[in-house]
């Protein structure tokens, strides 16, 4: 179960994981000692999956955002294992969600244009049959944030 101090290291960390432990207790309230022993009991019950530098996708020419809805008229087991297989080994597909409704998965693909989105599409539809494929470009990003909220993580 977490607590307010436990939310306020989560909260701290996600906003900036390069915080030192004491510059972390610093910003808690709390001496050095206990704040380490927090951050390595929520590092060892799950709560922190890891820590990584958030870069800027135009800045490493990946400025286009597909979002492909994906349908497929097979449910079963060996097709997600293909599927699965093959999403995982195209790096460009950065995200695969499976859905409820008439959309079975969503990617979002990051690219440098509309050319190496097709590049992508065609290594993708060449690993995994898939029924119906349906691509849409962002035409601009009103929020993106790895911050996720802390008001319902009673543990």
């Amino acid at each position: 179960m977490l607590d307010a101090l436990d939310r306020k290291i989560l909260d701290q960390l996600q906003r900036d994981a390069t915080l030192s432990v004491a510059d972390l207790a610093d910003r808690i309230g709390l001496t050095a000692t206990p704040c380490w022993r927090r951050l390595q009991k929520l590092e060892a019950g799950g709560y922190i999956k890891g820590r990584v530098a958030l870069l800027d996708p135009e800045k490493i020419n990946l400025g286009t955002t597909v979002f492909v809805a994906v349908r497929t008229a097979q449910h079963n087991a060996a097709w997600l294992e293909a599927f699965s297989k093959a999403v995982k080994t195209i790096p460009e597909i950065v995200e695969v969600h499976r859905l409820s409704g008439e959309t079975d998965y969503l990617l979002k693909v990051l690219v440098p244009d509309i050319s190496a989105y097709d590049r992508v599409y065609k290594r993708l539809i060449a690993q995994v049959d898939l029924f119906d494929v349906s691509s849409s470009f962002s035409m601009e990003t009103l929020k993106a944030t790895t911050v996720l909220p802390l008001t319902y993580s009673g543990g």
